[in-house]
């Protein structure tokens, strides 16, 4: 378990100080993935650096359950000394968009290198290393130099080495945002199924909503430094509470050009359903109500819909209030209207 409370971070700058996180609050619990997300500049890489306090917090505190040699208890990584913070760091590992690979050293020498900083007695790395090369699937590259491999197989090699301490955490820091979608998604397999496998617990910062799509449970939405929303990935998708929520998940229907005179705009939402049917038939069918799309966007998030569609209803208020009425009865949906949409 991980708990943030109450944290800051400010840097001084010659035009004055800098507020990057203020007053952050989350709990991380164990074995989930949990996804930090949003646009640059919001505080995403200053707040997963203060979890292992490569960025040490201006204010708050850093709780973190289960590190290695300091009992089962919640210590807070902020009162530590050094030394304790040093042997808590091995139970929190970090990959990085750029890999951080040593060129000079094989794959197999990068994933034993942690190994052998820690004082690991000389027979065991090797041995720990070759365990490490099949989980990320790729045996064949124990005596490779980085440089002969893909962008995918770097982060391969470097998440074997994040897994080399055998820590309970893994920070991943934009760790696919290098990546092609083919090679990002299998990455996000990878990460998963370690968590799995592992029981790790994985924090994963980005600004791509596809990566919390795929393998998060849980997400915060962060802006300007501070925590706009958090909750499972289902709430947040189905319903976001806030306009940081809204703008991430719906990005093709919050900011428009110019005003459709007289129409009645409605998002359809869909909630987890296992499937969709086909609603604007129906509306037609069994209202006699004609529907224009004038935007979508759907997405499977752990095997159930989500996504929204974007209506224009009739005119007539009569007609639009019946096919509102209608939608809303429906399974699985939420039904908005959205008074300000300009297309």
């Amino acid at each position: 378990m991980i708990e943030l409370r109450h944290v800051s971070k400010v840097f001084p700058t010659s035009d004055g100080d800098f507020t990057a996180l203020h007053d952050i609050n989350l709990t991380i619990e164990k074995g989930d993935i949990f996804g930090i997300v949003g646009m640059s500049g919001a505080g995403k890489s200053t707040l997963v650096r203060c979890i292992n306090l490569l960025e040490r917090p201006t204010q708050g505190s850093v709780l973190v359950e289960g590190l290695t040699g300091e009992g089962d208890g919640p210590r807070d990584l902020c009162e530590m000394t050094p030394a304790q913070l040093r042997q808590a760091r091995r139970s929190i590992s970090m990959i990085f968009q750029q890999f951080n690979l040593l060129m000079q050293r094989t794959c197999l020498k990068n994933i034993c290198f942690p190994m052998e900083i820690a004082g690991v007695p000389k027979d065991k790395p090797r041995k720990r290393a070759l365990q490490l090369l099949e989980i990320v699937d790729l045996p064949d590259k124990a005596n490779a130099s980085p440089a002969q491999l893909s962008g995918g197989q770097k982060q391969r090699i470097a998440i074997a080495r994040a897994l080399a301490s055998d820590p309970q955490i893994l920070l991943c820091d934009e760790a696919t945002s290098a990546l092609d979608p083919t090679t990002t998604r299998s990455i996000l397999r990878l990460i998963r199924d370690i968590n799995r496998r592992l029981g790790i617990t994985v924090v994963v910062i980005t600004h791509e909503m596809a990566v919390v799509e795929e393998i998060c449970t849980k997400v915060a939405i962060l802006e300007h430094g501070q925590v706009a929303e958090t909750g499972t990935v289902e709430q947040v998708f189905s319903n976001p509470q806030t306009e940081a929520g809204r703008r991430l998940v719906y990005p093709e229907g919050v900011q428009i050009t110019h005003q459709l005179p007289g129409s009645h705009i409605v998002r359809v939402v869909f909630n987890g359903g296992t499937a969709y049917q086909p609603l604007i038939a129906c509306l037609a069918i069994d209202c006699g109500v004609k529907a224009n799309i004038l935007g979508a966007e759907t997405r499977n998030v752990d095997g159930k819909a989500f996504g929204y569609i974007l209506l224009g209803l009739p005119d007539d208020p009569g007609e639009a209030a019946k096919a509102i009425s209608y939608l809303r009865a429906q399974k699985d949906v939420t039904v908005e209207e959205v008074p300000d949409y300009h297309a």
